[in-house]
């Protein structure tokens, strides 16, 4: 039996016992659902994308959230930060994203009618 426990991944990470070619990112984009989605529990209206990735650059990292916004119904409004983070799951062999989370907020410039 392995002692390796759940998150062993991340000391073997940080002492060069797995390499990857990939960097962490963690990502936030502000923007509109326009599409509700039940796998996210989302409705129409303003809201925060926020979402981690393990990419090769920020470029990829940002063209990854662009294109899974699109996918979920989310229409980024301008700009989305990229951060280099630390990570809460290990790398794999390929680009992934995970822990894509929605947190609406009120419209300020909403009327009421």
């Amino acid at each position: 039996m392995s002692e390796d426990t759940p998150d062993d991944w991340k000391r073997k990470l940080t002492n060069g016992e797995i390499e990857t070619v990939f960097t962490h990112y963690a990502m936030v984009a502000d923007g509109r659902v326009v599409e509700p989605n039940a796998d996210f529990n989302t409705e129409p209206g303003p809201s925060v994308l926020s979402m981690k990735a393990w990419a090769k650059d920020p470029e990829e990292a940002g063209d990854m959230i662009v294109a899974i916004s699109n996918h979920l119904g989310f229409k980024i409004a301008d700009k989305v930060d990229i951060y280099a983070t630390e990570p809460d799951a290990p790398p794999k062999d390929k680009p992934f994203g995970y822990d894509l989370k929605f947190t609406p907020y009120a419209d300020p410039e909403a009327t009421l009618q």
